[in-house]
C-alpha cells in the first residue's frame, strides 16, 4: 500500500523508471559527492527563516524522547492537514490504526520501522511493515521554498507520484537528491528534539534497516 510522494529505488532511479514500488520508500543514495558540491556551487542557499513560517506544531512522544516539529501549512496545506487529522483522529481513514481500531489517533503506538544512520528515520505505518497506510492517497506538494538542503526535515515517504498517505520520514543530513520527489511539510523545532532524532537514527538495525528494539511513537500532540 502506498503512502506518499515519488519513490526512488536503492540504485538511485525513480521507481517509475524501472518498476512501480510496492510500498513507500526513500532512497538513501544521491549524486556523487563531487556532483553535490558542483550543484551547491551553482545555487544560492535558501534562507528558510525568511521564507517559511510554521502554521502549527506537533510533538511526537516516543520511547526515546520527544520530537517537536514545526508544520508548514502555507507551503504544504494538504499534507499538513492530513498529518494533523491523522494524528488527532479528526480525519477519517479506512485502514486499521496501530491499536487495531478504525477511528481515533492514527499514529499512536506505531513505530519507526526503517532507520538508516546518516540518512533518515521513517515511520507512520500502523502495521510496522512499511506497506501500510490510511486507505487513501493524495497528491504531492512541491515548492522551491522547501528543499532538502539541510537535515531534520519532515517529509512524506512514497511509492510513486501522487501516492501520499500516512508514512513520513525525518532526515538527518542534507539529501538534495530527494528534491521534487518527496513533499516537505515540516522541520524539527529544537536542539533537544534533534538529539532524539539522532539517537533514533543510530539505533541497532537488521539488514532490512528495521530497529532491533522497537522505536515507538507513543502519541502525537498537535498544537494549532
Amino acid at each position: 500500500m502506498a503512502a506518499a510522494g515519488r519513490g526512488l529505488d536503492k540504485g538511485g532511479c525513480p521507481t517509475g523508471a524501472r518498476r512501480a514500488a510496492a510500498f513507500p520508500q526513500v532512497n538513501r543514495r544521491g549524486p556523487s559527492p563531487a556532483g553535490r558540491c558542483a550543484a551547491a556551487g551553482r545555487r544560492a542557499r535558501l534562507d528558510w527563516a525568511a521564507m517559511t513560517s510554521a502554521t502549527a506544531s506537533a510533538i511526537l512522544h516516543t520511547n526515546h524522547g520527544d520530537i517537536a516539529v514545526d508544520l508548514y501549512g502555507e507551503e504544504a496545506p494538504v499534507t499538513v492537514e492530513n498529518f494533523v487529522g491523522l494524528a488527532t483522529g479528526e480525519r477519517d481513514y479506512s485502514a486499521s490504526n496501530a491499536s487495531g481500531g478504525s477511528e481515533g489517533p492514527f499514529y499512536d503506538g506505531s513505530v519507526f520501522h526503517r532507520v538508516i544512520a546518516g540518512f533518515m528515520i521513517q515511520g507512520g505505518d500502523p502495521t510496522g511493515t512499511g506497506r501500510g497506510g490510511p486507505g487513501y492517497q493524495f497528491e504531492d506538494e512541491f515548492t522551491p521554498k522547501l528543499r532538502f538542503d539541510r537535515p531534520y526535515l519532515l517529509a512524506m515517504a512514497n511509492a510513486g507520484p501522487g501516492t501520499n498517505g500516512s508514512q513520513f520520514f525525518i532526515t538527518v543530513a542534507p539529501t538534495p537528491h530527494l528534491n521534487d520527489h518527496h513533499t516537505i511539510f515540516g522541520e524539527v523545532s529544537d536542539e533537544d528534539s534533534r538529539r532524539v532524532v539522532d539517537e533514533i537514527a543510530n539505533v541497532s538495525t537488521d539488514r532490512a534497516d528495521r530497529p532491533h528494539d522497537a522505536v515507538v511513537i507513543e502519541s502525537v500532540e498537535v498544537k494549532k
